[in-house]
């Protein structure tokens, strides 16, 4: 058994085909787990959607992103804090552009409903019994400050309390871990768009099962990040300055950035 993880696609099509090109070049996979924000924020919300859909055995789950895009919720800055702060109201009016582009995109396609009805986690028990789990932030939650890398031991064993999974897959952070908690392995599978510096490259997870056990291995594939850029900007999309800000490289992540990235074969 063969499956390929992944999440945080972010519209991101040319990042997808990438990935989907490594894992072909790999000799294939059983099936596909997608774990959330799929569509917002970049410029081929309906294209990523497309591809997911002709994957075999793929199982998805929705991500914050997912959310704010279906229901109208919205990440800050929201309304009130503006008001107090009004020197936010470029950054509200941006994101409120952004997913509004969005919710167009996938509502004339036809793909607003699917989107909906995503769930928040999927779980499938490995040929060896392991308990695996799929959630876009943590367990319970496709939302919050996730599972980054910079989390201590006791706020990772909280996140956790109630699961019931042996294997915890998630993304969200947009940085790829392996750690293990309270017997428990996290892995992170980072983002296949807009990956956090030092490393932009795609990152996802290969999940290999058998009887005697199972092995995961973090991928990096390169894209083409300045043809996206010029799809932003050939789309006039509303939140153009800061996806390319996102795919250059521009923001630093709160945590302590060592060399993280993982080796291509």
């Amino acid at each position: 058994m063969r499956l390929a993880l992944f999440s945080d696609i972010h519209g991101n099509s040319i990042a997808m085909d990438a990935v989907l090109a490594d894992i072909a070049r790999l000799g294939g996979v059983d099936g596909y787990w997608a774990l959330g924000d799929l569509a917002a924020l970049g410029p081929d919300p309906v294209g990523v959607l497309e591809r997911l859909s002709a994957l075999p055995n793929l199982r998805c789950v929705r991500g914050n992103a997912d959310r704010y895009v279906v229901t109208g919720d919205r990440p800050p800055p929201h309304e009130d804090e503006v008001q107090r702060h009004p020197e936010l109201l470029p950054i509200l009016a941006e994101v409120a552009g952004t997913f509004a582009w969005t919710q167009g995109a996938i509502t004339q396609a036809g793909w607003f409903e699917w989107l909906a009805k995503l769930p928040v986690e999927l779980s499938e028990v490995l040929p060896d019994g392991t308990r695996c789990l799929g959630v876009h932030a943590a367990p319970g939650t496709d939302d919050g400050a996730g599972i980054p890398p910079d989390l201590d031991d006791q706020a990772l064993q909280a996140l956790l309390v109630g699961c019931e999974a042996d294997l915890v897959c998630v993304g969200h952070t947009h940085w790829p871990l392996d750690r293990q908690a309270d017997g428990r392995r996290v892995i992170n599978l980072g983002s296949v768009s807009n990956p956090l510096p030092p490393d932009l490259r795609a990152s996802y997870v290969i999940l290999e099962a058998d009887a005697k056990g199972y092995r995961a291995t973090h991928r990096r594939v390169a894209y083409d990040r300045e043809a996206v850029v010029a799809v932003l900007q050939r789309l006039r999309h509303p939140g153009a300055d800061y996806i390319i800000k996102l795919l250059r490289g521009a923001y630093t992540p709160r945590w302590n950035t060592n060399d993280h990235r993982l080796p291509d074969d």
